[in-house]
């Protein structure tokens, strides 16, 4: 079975869609792989602060099956889609990796690239799956991490108790 991660973002009513979404994963997929929870400024646009964090979990469903779970869940927490990648949100669930697959097919992309762009979904992705390998760089995320400038990007972890 496929290990797939995913990153996990709000900054609107965070710590209430942040747990609902943890939630609502657990009751589709089972255990949960959780990374803390960390806090970031707005990219791309001005706005209140994100909190992040990745979560891993195990599937046999497709792809195409599991960004279904995914997008119903965003939408039951109120989230819209909108033409603006760079706006508030009440939840955005990423499909950042599933097993060790590569692909480029229209919208989708695996693994995604915001891994390697954003120290939001990097840091915490090193942490709970630091000696998996990244499919196309070849090199683990720990690896990746002690590599990547955050220097521009500020992230700072928060105490979070999920319910």
């Amino acid at each position: 079975m496929p290990r797939i991660w995913l990153s996990l973002g709000s900054n609107i009513d965070r710590e209430a869609n942040i747990c609902g979404a943890l939630q609502a994963l657990d009751r589709h997929f089972g255990p949960l792989v959780i990374s803390r929870v960390f806090e970031s400024e707005a990219v791309g646009f001005e706005g209140d602060p994100f909190y992040n964090l990745v979560v891993g979990l195990e599937s046999e469903s497709s792809i195409d099956d599991l960004m279904g779970v995914f997008r119903g869940i965003e939408s039951d927490f109120g989230r819209v889609r909108g033409d603006d990648k760079f706006a508030a949100r009440t939840l955005d669930i990423d499909l950042l990796t599933y097993g060790d697959q590569v692909l480029a097919d229209g919208g989708m992309e695996l693994p995604r690239d915001e891994i390697l762009k954003y120290a939001f979904v990097l840091q915490p992705l090193s942490e709970v799956a630091g000696d998996e390998r990244h499919p196309v760089e070849e090199k683990t995320y720990a690896e990746l991490w002690q590599a990547f400038d955050a220097s521009g990007q500020k992230l700072w972890p928060v105490e979070f108790e999920y319910k």
